[in-house]
């Protein structure tokens, strides 16, 4: 089974952090406590920073992506006590062929924080003229 990608804006800040550019950003704080709480957790799910997922009205935010299963995107989670919730949703999400996760077995902070889906990338083979 291939790694589920968990990625993670280490840039998103919240509201109340807006001019703290001495302080740890909520995004980087995510980052961190999913790294810390993944190796305990599951081999197969990376932690994957990235600079910005373009999505700064809903920080915190991350993704689940895997090679042929539809990409999510999520958004609006806690920084500081979101990672096993996070978690939870990727073990969920590897667990499906497709990467879609049903409606009712999402936590709750998914359901609500859920920003968008993107279909698996084509093979070459696939694509129609």
């Amino acid at each position: 089974m291939a790694a589920t990608h968990i990625y993670v804006c280490t840039t998103c800040k919240l509201a109340d952090e807006a001019g703290l550019e001495t302080h740890e950003r909520a995004g980087a704080r995510l980052h961190r406590a999913l790294s810390a709480r993944a190796g305990e957790r599951s081999a197969s799910v990376q932690i994957i920073p990235v600079e910005c997922l373009s999505v700064c009205k809903r920080a915190c935010t991350i993704s689940f992506a895997a090679p042929g299963k539809w990409t999510y995107v999520y958004g609006d989670l806690p920084a500081d006590t979101g990672a096993d919730v996070i978690l939870d949703g990727a073990s969920l999400y590897a667990a499906t062929s497709d990467g879609l996760i049903p409606w009712k077995q999402r936590p709750e902070a998914l359901k609500r924080g859920v920003i968008s889906r993107v279909p698996p990338l084509a093979r070459p083979s696939e694509i129609q003229s």
